[in-house]
């Protein structure tokens, strides 16, 4: 099978949806498949056994490490060339615009992968915050949304299959009428991402003294993923007990962050940690993570942490929120600091080895990335033979 994935979430620092095309190639070049990535962006990069066709395009206007695929004709013409049979958009930009305008008789079956929210995302996060003392008034709001949506739905309609991997996007989905919404949850790299043991001298690393908690928070560093509310959520947690915070990330929001953070010598940014041992590693000698997003699709780095017996605090919304479960998580009421500060202590209050053994259970049920392409691969194969039959 060749499969052609065309994406504009593609970073130069890295970011979830390259890890995930990264995991997916290898698992499918060692099936026997083909597999190809469309991005912006000039420089080579190692994607393993993968083929990685990059094509240059200016800088998206809120993140310049991220590229618009801004030549839909130079999309359909390596369509034509690689003549896939699965093509795949992973972006709703104008890398779907190109996908969408390659005609049928150029690939087998389409479809669209969900990534990001964004549309609500940014509604919440910017429509719905006061700028310069003015909020949007919500029919001004749904007026800049709603073609928004329909745009999602076109993508939809033209593709065999959209996929989400959290319950609540699916749901979301199916609410706003794209239809063929199919729910496919990621897997975790378990053989990275397992539990280590405690290293003393990565916490003496970060400043953490025998008596401190470590708490960690791993993730780009954008205005929807609410560090804010962490970092001011740890700030009222540190009046009452001795602590460190390392997050682990970059992005946009790193400058205004730290900022925020500033005066604290218990908060420590790491950059990000392109080691994935040492990011499991790190996972797995702190005492919890903590997530401060609503508005996630998946929460990956929440499903990686609990694979290493953390236990975790995730807002009460979003796919954070349904990655856990009572007996190693407590939730709080989203974008809520001091929501959030108070379940970082019922959290600390509880006995360590229930949570973390509770932690163990729960990650013997996640999937493998394994098991997810292998999911993906069986509905490629029912796409195409549907196809087949029409």
């Amino acid at each position: 099978m060749r499969v052609l994935d065309v994406t504009e979430f593609f970073s130069e620092r890295g970011g979830g949806v390259r890890s995930h095309l990264t995991l997916k190639g290898h698992v499918l070049c060692q099936l026997g498949h083909e597999h190809t990535i469309l991005a912006p962006g000039s420089m080579p990069i190692d994607m393993g056994r993968s083929r990685l066709i990059r094509v240059g395009g200016p800088s998206m206007p809120y993140d310049a490490s991220y590229q618009l695929l801004w030549r839909p004709d130079l999309v359909r013409r390596v369509v034509r060339q690689e003549h896939p049979d699965i093509l795949e958009i992973h972006s709703p930009y104008v890398a779907a615009m190109g996908a969408l305008a390659s005609p049928r008789s150029t690939f087998g079956a389409r479809t669209f992968f969900w990534h990001s929210d964004f549309i609500d995302t940014y509604q919440h996060v910017l429509l719905e915050r006061e700028v310069l003392g003015f909020r949007l008034p919500r029919a001004a709001r749904k007026m800049i949304t709603e073609p928004l949506w329909a745009w999602v739905r076109r993508i939809g309609r033209a593709c065999d299959a959209t996929i989400a991997a959290a319950r609540w996007q699916v749901d979301k989905l199916r609410s706003h009428g794209v239809p063929r919404v199919v729910h496919l949850p990621f897997g975790v790299d378990k053989r990275v991402f397992y539990t280590r043991p405690r290293s003393q001298e990565i916490r003496a690393s970060y400043g953490v003294s025998p008596s401190d908690v470590m708490l960690v928070g791993v993730g780009r560093f954008a205005i929807e993923k609410r560090w804010d509310v962490v970092i001011e959520a740890f700030l009222r947690l540190r009046k009452t007990r001795p602590a460190k915070l390392v997050l682990v990330g970059d992005g946009p929001e790193r400058a205004r962050l730290e900022r925020l953070a500033a005066g604290s010598g218990d908060i420590r940014f790491s950059g990000f940690v392109k080691d994935r041992d040492a990011l499991a590693t790190l996972l797995s000698s702190a005492d919890a993570l903590v997530h401060g997003c609503p508005y996630e699709t998946f929460g990956i780095s929440i499903a990686e942490a609990v694979s290493c017996e953390l236990p975790v605090v995730v807002p009460d919304l979003g796919g954070a929120a349904e990655q856990t479960e009572p007996g190693f998580s407590e939730t709080f009421t989203s974008n809520d600091a001091h929501a959030c500060s108070a379940a970082i202590a019922r959290l600390l209050s509880r006995d360590p080895g229930e949570l973390r053994a509770s932690a163990k259970r729960a990650a013997a049920k996640i999937a493998t990335v394994e098991e997810h392409f292998t999911a993906l691969l069986a509905l490629y194969t029912d796409l195409l033979a549907q196809k087949t039959i029409r």
